[in-house]
């Protein structure tokens, strides 16, 4: 069992005390400098496994990653309101101090997808969008001009925000739709319409409110169909709940990504399944059943930069991805 033992644990242990005693977590100048030092203590690669943390630990950071979403959500909700002022806000997006993270994440996403797929999406979905949907925006202006995009959040306000930033662009606000569902709510007549779904990172704080986000998918999206999910690994997983490829029921996993710079999520892209095999998706009783015998196919990992993509697959779908791509 790994526990505060390990200076890393210690370190990040002692940002949670700090993070969690604070009386808001509204962006600030000391929310800013306390979640700082936690994604630089947490980005360069380290082998630790967080799945065999020690109890308290695992409490912690479970703590942690949900401190981590709520302060995600009033960052983007603060700069979506100053983005909203300017007659055309997304003209401005560079004010958001993590938007050549997200330009790299979708940048890494669209290559991932194009590699993986002959054909270029007519619609998306991205489930978990928040009031600053950066990735469907930069995803629908730089590299899927002609896509559609369905955005899909709980919260009501996040998506009046949202609609408010492209609603002064012609062109993206004809391609862009916010609805507010519980994606557990959205049924197979409409999730059978997307080529591909964007599950977001905190979609599902926790193992398994993850794992019923991806088996309802698992049932209603259509055959052939792609599912994009972010995770976390290393340290990372300290920021974001991890996916692991035999979570994913009921899909072909076609490749994982760990990026070692700035981006800070790991990729996992996945395939419906086309044959019988789409018929037979696990229940919630039979995943668990194999967790409880600790069930585990091939892992498909493989560590890589961004833009730099080597990735593995053992079903030889996949050659290296280009680090010429769309700028």
């Amino acid at each position: 069992m790994v526990c505060k033992e390990e200076p890393l644990v210690n370190k990040i242990t002692e940002l949670y005390e700090k993070i969690s005693s604070l009386e808001s977590l509204k962006p600030s100048e000391d929310v800013n400098m306390l979640f700082t030092q936690l994604v630089l203590t947490c980005m360069p690669p380290n082998p630790i496994d967080v799945t065999i943390l020690c109890d308290q630990i695992q409490e912690m950071r479970s703590n942690l990653i949900r401190l981590c979403g709520e302060a995600e959500g009033l960052l983007e909700k603060h700069f979506s309101t100053i983005l909203a002022t300017y007659d055309n806000p997304l003209h401005h997006l560079d004010i958001f101090p993590y938007f050549s993270n997200y330009l790299k994440l979708s940048l890494l996403e669209y290559n991932i997808l194009t590699q993986n797929s002959t054909q270029v999406p007519k619609r998306v979905a991205f489930v978990g969008s928040g009031p600053l949907p950066l990735t469907s925006i930069v995803l629908a202006l730089n590299h899927l001009p002609n896509t559609r995009f369905d955005n899909y959040d709980i919260d009501p306000s996040a998506n009046e925000m949202a609609a408010r930033l492209v609603e002064p662009d012609p062109d993206l606000s004809g391609r862009m739709v916010f609805h507010t569902k519980d994606v557990m709510s959205v049924g197979k007549e409409e999730v059978e319409e997307y080529d591909v779904v964007f599950l977001a990172a905190l979609v599902g704080m926790n193992k398994e409110e993850k794992v019923k986000v991806i088996h309802h998918l698992a049932k209603n999206m259509a055959p052939g169909s792609t599912l994009m999910v972010r995770s976390a690994h290393g340290a990372r997983a300290f920021l974001y709940p991890v996916v692991e490829p035999d979570d994913l029921c009921g899909f072909e996993v076609l490749s994982v990504f760990h990026p070692t710079d700035e981006v800070i999520n790991s990729v996992v892209i996945a395939r419906k399944f086309v044959d019988d095999r789409s018929s037979s998706v696990y229940s919630m009783d039979q995943w668990e059943q194999n967790h409880t015998h600790n069930f585990s196919p091939i892992r498909m990992m493989q560590t890589c930069k961004c833009l730099e993509i080597q990735p593995f697959n053992p079903l030889n779908h996949v050659g290296e991805l280009a680090s010429s791509a769309h700028q």
